[in-house]
């Protein structure tokens, strides 16, 4: 079985991406530690997607996904269509549902609706459409979590998953579980450690140095089928994120993936 890749998404390293060239600084150092993907997301609208796109042919990156707001997909898709065919990438996605129109089971028959067009335009320009998760879609309706009715009402050619394993945990949930349930259909999946302090807070930390079953769920991922095994963490506090990445690089790699 193929292993999937592993790689970074880029909203982790926002706060030193301001500008096209500190992108290309950091997908030289990014690249430097091992890093091959990237998920674009984050980035300050000042760069141009033509701009991403050569930064990420510069440093020898491959583009692997997205993250765009669910509004351009619906207004303005051959614009998407576009930037992804500039981006070599066939795996955009939406980091969530977040308005009230989309919340309960009605919300789940309001964005299937909305997507089917979507969907199919995307399938015949070689791409799919993936949804991340947050925690918020763990809330249950009629005895299961809103995430996993999206799931059983959605046909996988229409939609794919990209589980993030943080924000499962913290809905409640097993990552492992829903990594194993989306096998076959995910092609990206959101590597998320969690940790926890002396006052029970959680946070976010480098892959290794937290809770989480990274041996067990990287093998569900590759016996899944996940091409692609992007670290994201949301906030990195005050470390240095070049060292995270590095951290979790290293750490991934004596698993078993680069």
């Amino acid at each position: 079985m193929k292993k999937p890749v592993i790689g970074m998404q880029l909203y982790t390293m926002r706060n030193v991406c301001a500008s096209a060239a500190n992108l290309d600084r950091t997908l030289a150092r990014l690249r430097k530690i091992g890093y091959t993907a990237v998920q674009v997301s984050g980035l300050p609208p000042a760069i141009s997607p033509k701009e991403i796109a050569k930064a990420a042919e510069n440093n020898g990156m491959k583009i692997a996904s997205t993250h765009i707001g669910w509004n351009r997909f619906m207004d303005d898709l051959d614009a998407v269509i576009e930037e992804h065919k500039l981006y070599k990438c066939s795996h955009p996605a939406i980091g969530g549902l977040f308005d009230e129109s989309h919340r309960g089971l009605e919300g789940i028959r309001i964005f299937l609706e909305e997507l089917a067009p979507v969907a199919e335009r995307l399938r015949k320009e070689g791409m799919d459409f993936s949804y991340h998760n947050h925690n918020h879609e763990f809330i249950r309706h009629e005895g299961k979590p809103w995430l996993e009715h999206l799931y059983q009402m959605a046909s996988p050619n229409d939609l794919k998953a990209e589980i993030d394993t943080y924000w499962v945990q913290a809905g409640g949930a097993s990552p492992l579980k829903w990594v194993k349930m989306m096998a076959g259909r995910m092609p990206i999946l959101h590597l998320k450690e969690m940790r926890i302090d002396l006052q029970r807070n959680l946070g976010f930390d480098w892959i290794g140095n937290g809770n989480l079953d990274w041996p067990e769920i990287l093998q569900a991922a590759t016996e899944g089928g996940v091409e692609y095994a992007m670290y994201e963490q949301d906030d990195c506090y005050n470390d240095n994120p070049f060292e995270l990445a590095e951290k979790t690089y290293r750490y991934l790699s004596k698993l078993g993936y680069k």
